[in-house]
């Protein structure tokens, strides 16, 4: 029991971390990306994924070790469409990465380097596909907890 409750606090816990530094993400990428402003959202991006893997990580580690099991899970249309979800947002976080690396390169080569427009209003696009999608997943997660689909 002391198990499951540990899982999910980490687990819940990544989520909550993830939201947080994507919602920095977005609101930092609203202005102007200067190089301290790029420098900021490598760290912030950094963060992101690594709260990300933390997520993934420990939500496979609730499915395999946690109260209800892998049986619960695995056979659960719901418990494959979060994980799909999860996946399209691990997917629609590429491009913003690696931009804001190619940007962080940019700016430390070329003093007063400044993101263009059309760039900036392409990651942000990639952003808030990223909240709206993600968006889905609590829904699923109540849904798949309390075994409502099956």
């Amino acid at each position: 029991m002391w198990l499951d409750a540990v899982l999910a606090y980490l687990h819940y816990t990544a989520v909550f971390v993830l939201f947080a530094f994507l919602t920095v993400e977005v609101v930092v990428s609203r202005g102007t990306l200067d190089a301290k402003t790029v420098g900021l959202l490598a760290r912030v991006d950094l963060w992101y994924v690594g709260a990300t893997a933390v997520a993934l990580v420990t939500g496979f580690a609730r499915a395999l070790w946690g109260a209800k099991g892998w049986a619960f899970y695995s056979g659960d249309w719901v418990f494959h469409a979060k994980v799909t979800l999860f996946l399209v947002v691990a997917g629609l976080a590429i491009p913003p990465a690696l931009a804001i690396l190619r940007w962080n390169r940019r700016a430390a080569a070329e003093p007063g380097f400044t993101v263009a427009e059309g760039e900036r209003r392409r990651l942000r696009r990639y952003l808030m596909w990223e909240v709206h999608v993600a968006a889905l997943i609590p829904i699923l997660a109540v849904v798949m907890a309390r075994g409502l689909a099956r």
